[in-house]
């Protein structure tokens, strides 16, 4: 197989939760377990920094592989979803897992694969633990895909657990209360192992106390200690969260015996899409007028990005918007600007909510707009419409900001 039908094949043959919704779900870790077992346990043969959250996660992730690169080391970078091609989810240093280590993994290892029915996110896992067990990394920071405690990812231990932020999202995996997706998320700390929380939430932090308390792991609560931050060149201002969870994070592990110095942490912040490759996070695509594209498509995320919408200054404001139709509607409404034109569009994927039913949902809450038949043709609809001085929005759905990027 070439590459492309090899990520194909991995794309259609198994169930995989961001294009079937919850028909992908496992909630058991036994197929991970046997597939490290098979592949002669790699999780055990490098260092890691577990990543959890609702939000922030995949931002976290990049900022704190790139202060580390700073310092000299090789660092693996596992994050979840891919915006343009699968590669992007396995890194070292920035670079993506090459084509002919995809292809072969799967070559390789494909019978294993449909004996046992993995899923799309358990061979990936299996892949990338693979990847940095053989590249000899010096550390790998892996971002879970959802939830923690039954997560794929969650065969490590690691040096760190890191837990962003706590929302409302995935409710019908994980739960409808903060503290039940808090416990879920709270099942990457480790005995022994020191965990940072990002944010101090009333509902959650006694469940990580507690989770703490009986792993006799240390529990730092990051907005408790930073209080001042340093700057980044990922822009936006929930981006200062995410520093302070590093910042964090990063004294927890000089405290280790990892090599770190301000410098290595000042200028990892700078330098974190120089370094990693990161790409969808309050992006700016054009000028005049100004294009912006970000990934965030929860309550929390979507809050924080209208709150930095905001704070532009334009004419006219367009929405290129669409969402999962598993996406409650009700629960993000409120935070869509009214006064704005929206272009609405099905992403391309079995998930994709159609754009009409997006539409009438929204009419509700008096947000009004026009359909297209994808996305690209919202956007270009969105560009044709809008003046110099106009500001174009693309977002709702990290698989609509995958497209046009």
């Amino acid at each position: 197989m070439t590459y492309q039908e090899t990520v194909n094949w991995m794309f259609s043959q198994l169930p995989m939760y961001q294009h079937q919704g919850k028909l992908a779900f496992k909630k058991d870790l036994s197929n991970t377990l046997k597939l490290a077992a098979y592949l002669n346990f790699p999780e055990r043969h490098f260092k890691s920094i577990h990543v959890a959250g609702t939000n922030g996660k995949g931002s976290t992730s990049h900022m704190l592989a790139s202060v580390l690169q700073e310092a000299g080391y090789k660092v693996g970078l596992y994050t979840s979803p891919h915006l343009k091609d699968f590669r992007e989810r396995i890194k070292i240093n920035g670079r993506p897992v090459s084509k002919q280590f995809v292809m072969g993994f799967i070559k390789r290892n494909k019978p294993f694969f449909e004996a046992h029915q993995l899923s799309f996110f358990e061979m990936t896992v299996g892949m990338a633990f693979d990847y940095f067990s053989k590249q000899k990394v010096d550390m790998a920071i892996v971002e879970v895909g959802m939830g923690g405690r039954l997560d794929s990812t969650n065969i490590i231990t690691p040096e760190l657990s890191v837990i962003t932020n706590i929302g409302l999202d995935h409710t019908q995996f994980l739960g409808h209360t903060l503290e039940v997706i808090a416990f879920e998320k709270g099942g990457i700390i480790k005995p022994y192992v020191p965990v940072v929380i990002g944010e101090t939430q009333e509902e959650t932090k006694p469940v990580f106390e507690d989770l703490a308390r009986q792993s006799n792991a240390k529990i730092v609560f990051a907005d408790q200690h930073v209080k001042t931050i340093l700057e980044s060149d990922l822009k936006g201002p929930y981006q200062s969260k995410n520093i302070r969870t590093v910042m964090q994070a990063v004294l927890e592990l000089k405290q280790k015996g990892f090599k770190l110095s301000n410098s290595n942490l000042k200028k990892g912040l700078l330098n974190v899409v120089k370094n990693t490759g990161l790409l969808g996070r309050w992006q700016v695509l054009g000028e005049g007028p100004k294009v912006v594209c970000d990934t965030g498509h929860n309550r929390e995320g979507l809050a924080y990005t209208m709150k930095q919408l905001q704070e532009e200054t334009f004419n006219n404001l367009h929405l290129v918007f669409g969402v999962v139709n598993d996406k409650d509607i009700n629960t993000i409404a409120d935070l869509l600007p009214k006064k704005a034109r929206y272009y609405f569009c099905k992403p391309d994927i079995p998930r994709g909510q159609d754009a009409k039913v997006l539409q009438k949902a929204l009419e509700v809450y008096g947000i009004e707009g026009h359909c297209f038949a994808s996305v690209k043709e919202a956007y270009q609809a969105a560009l044709e419409r809008a003046s110099p001085n106009d500001f174009i929005f693309i977002g709702g759905s990290t698989f609509i900001v995958s497209e046009i990027l």
